[in-house]
């Protein structure tokens, strides 16, 4: 019997020197202060002191000087491509109800098919190339108007909006681009104040995991 457990305790030994070491022994006092919040149990036969693992800082590695939120540039690539995503599906949706209208008095067969894709598709493009611009337009403003002024706020959204809207409806005359710069103010200052609602109403600021 006692053979037995000295041998068991020879393979143990044997086992922790082959990986480093046996594994260290805390006592209760040490391992109550560390939090494992997300973490799942430890095993006991982990040859790591738990509290190096416990991160205080951010998961990820910055450049020297780089801001931890991407810049407009950076951001310019997802708005249009998200714009023009976006322009597609509801163009592609009011054509399909488009074209469900206007050949409602055919029959189900393949030249009402085509003429109800034609509609989606026809919808679609036009959606997406509307959009697309718009927001082409209000990345380029965005970011030579950051450029410009060698700071990052909401009065470059508020600009560069209402710059969008002027340019976008500059064929229309000046009453075009009056309205157009309008609804560009009127948007981008609703964007500003939805960003800073957390600021103004004295609330924490919300964040997202």
């Amino acid at each position: 019997m006692d053979n037995n457990s000295q041998g068991s305790g020879g393979v143990k030994a044997g086992l922790g020197s082959l990986f480093g070491g046996g594994a260290p022994q805390y006592s209760n006092t040490e391992l109550a202060g560390v939090p494992l919040t997300g973490m799942s149990p430890l095993s006991p036969y982990l040859n790591v002191d738990p509290r190096f693992l416990v991160q205080d800082t951010d998961e990820f590695i910055l450049p020297t000087g780089a801001n931890k939120t991407r810049g407009r540039f950076e951001l310019a690539f997802f708005t249009i491509g998200g714009s023009c995503m976006t322009g597609a599906t509801f163009g592609a949706l009011n054509g399909l109800r488009m074209g469900l209208k206007e050949t409602r008095d055919m029959a189900w067969s393949k030249p009402r098919n085509v003429q109800i894709l034609n509609m989606v598709t026809r919808q679609g493009a036009s959606w997406a190339n509307t959009l697309g611009s718009i927001a082409l337009l209000y990345s380029a403003f965005g970011v030579a108007i950051e450029k410009a002024r060698g700071a990052e706020d909401d009065i470059n959204t508020v600009a560069a909006g209402t710059l969008t809207g002027m340019l976008f409806k500059s064929g229309g005359g000046l009453k075009g681009v009056a309205r157009g710069g309008l609804v560009g103010l009127a948007l981008s200052g609703a964007y500003a104040l939805y960003n800073n609602w957390d600021h103004l109403t004295g609330s924490p600021p919300s964040r997202l995991y």
